[in-house]
């Protein structure tokens, strides 16, 4: 192993640059080039590759987003496309990827390797739905950042005494909502992988009015439903006066937190050190906080599951 590449992929998610860092700096560490592919797998296409040193990595830690900027890439998706990508590294006497990214990011990382390239990839996305994994890259951040949103939300909310609907990301997964409605004291949490009772949400929201709250807060994930459309329907069915709050993009930006820097440079420098060993295919993670390499295929194909015991105890601890 020579010659390493790195990319980030899919949407941006806080810690991604401290896992570039990791990789980079890793991989110099063992005498190995390192290079950087801008603008994810459009910028392999279009070769957009540079030669990166120690220096070309330092003061990043701990800034949000990537240095190596992220694209979408229609011809990536193509079969032809990702051929011509392989040809590319190739070309360019890359011996082994690094992909930085979320689910999509993680199925192309699977392709190239599929092709002939060894490729490691590296999960990072604040959805948190990747299997087997006990946290992604920004997730960490993310939930820190709707919090305390939260937290400002609710001064209002009981200063006007009103209910308000926080609408947060999570097209497909809920963990997002899940975890910053229990830490945040929801009354309803409202996430993809469970239908809910609109009838049960307006009987919390009303026993919290009769025994004296000021305030009450419902968490939807984005998926489910229109934060502005829910609260309309909470006002009509209760008369309380209620309102929409959509945090947005807002949730991936910002400095990663401790935890997220710990994540990403365990885990670039993990990557690292499967492809040394000659492994490929593999995605790098934290099991029960100890590094991990699962098979990538296998993996892809696992469906993200909520916990189950922290949806319930949210239930019981909203009454």
């Amino acid at each position: 192993m020579k010659k390493i590449g790195v990319l980030t992929s899919g949407g941006d998610a806080p810690g991604m640059n401290a896992a570039i860092r990791a990789v980079v700096r890793k991989a110099i560490y063992h005498e190995i080039q390192a290079c950087g592919i801008y603008n994810g797998f459009q910028g392999l296409l279009d070769n957009n590759i540079k030669p990166l040193e120690v220096g070309s990595v330092g003061d990043i830690i701990h800034r949000g987003g990537t240095i190596l900027y992220s694209a979408r890439s229609q011809e990536f998706m193509t079969h032809t496309g990702q051929q011509r990508a392989v040809e590319r590294l190739k070309k360019e006497g890359i011996d082994g990827l690094v992909v930085i990214g979320g689910d999509g990011s993680l199925r192309g990382a699977s392709n190239i390797n599929q092709l002939g390239i060894p490729t490691i990839g590296v999960p990072a996305t604040i959805d948190n739905d990747i299997s087997d994994v006990d946290s992604t890259i920004g997730f960490d951040t993310a939930l820190n950042t709707v919090i305390e949103a939260i937290d400002k939300i609710r001064d209002t909310a009981t200063s006007h005494e009103r209910t308000y609907v926080i609408e947060v990301m999570g097209r497909n997964a809920g963990d997002i909502a899940l975890y910053t409605g229990l830490a945040g004291g929801a009354e309803s949490i409202i996430i993809p992988e469970k239908s809910h009772d609109f009838e049960e949400v307006i009987k919390r929201v009303t026993q919290s009015k009769l025994r004296g709250k000021k305030h009450s807060i419902i968490v939807l994930a984005e998926g489910v439903g229109d934060g502005k459309e829910y609260a309309e329907r909470i006002q009509a069915a209760t008369s309380f006066e209620t309102r929409a709050s959509v945090l947005g993009y807002i949730q991936r930006g910002g400095s990663p937190s401790a935890r997220d820097r710990t994540l990403a440079s365990r885990l670039g420098a993990k990557a690292v050190d499967l492809l040394m060993q000659h492994e490929r295919g593999k995605i790098v993670g934290l099991t029960n906080n100890e590094l991990t390499a699962h098979d990538m295929n296998r993996l892809l194909k696992k469906k993200h599951h909520i916990n189950e015991a922290m949806y319930q105890l949210s239930k019981e601890l909203s009454i």
